[in-house]
């Protein structure tokens, strides 16, 4: 190996996909911030609105877990003998969402500052909206068929 060979990245080829993901994610959570509080205030008023917001914040939160949970992943898992971490962070961010999830339900349950249909649909729109924003981020993202590889040097001649 010669002294100006290029240094091989050691971060994996996913890390750009889900920085952009969540930058996109951001500009979701702004749309949908903004057209569900004019809806949500047309609706049912100031409840309206604060529903909105509380719908986009649990599914940017919910975005991010996902996403920051993978890259979190990715550092830890940097060699075949951490695969098993990789594994236990992305299912403990899973886990997360389930009891957060459960535990706003039961939070939010029958309070008279929530319109529960506001809520709900800006929750919708936030899933729909980032399962939208994953496919179209991986589907024009240029990544190579086989990422993060090692090839074998190749045979010297003598």
């Amino acid at each position: 190996m010669t002294s100006n060979s290029p240094q091989a990245s050691t971060q994996p080829t996913s890390v750009p996909v889900l920085r952009r993901i969540l930058v996109y994610g951001g500009y979701l959570a702004v749309a949908i911030a903004v057209v569900g509080s004019v809806v949500g205030y047309v609706v049912a008023g100031g409840t309206g609105v604060l529903s909105a917001l509380v719908g986009t914040a649990m599914s940017v939160a919910f975005m991010g877990i996902t996403a920051g949970s993978i890259l979190l992943a990715n550092r830890v898992a940097g060699s075949e003998s951490a695969i098993g971490g990789f594994f236990g962070i992305i299912m403990g961010g899973w886990l997360l969402k389930f009891v957060v999830f459960l535990v706003l339900l039961v939070v939010l349950q029958d309070r008279e500052w929530i319109a529960p249909m506001v809520l709900f649909l800006s929750i919708i729109a936030g899933v729909v909206g980032s399962l939208v924003v994953d496919a179209v981020v991986v589907l024009t993202s240029r990544m190579p068929y086989a990422s993060d590889v090692t090839l074998p040097p190749a045979p010297v001649d003598e």
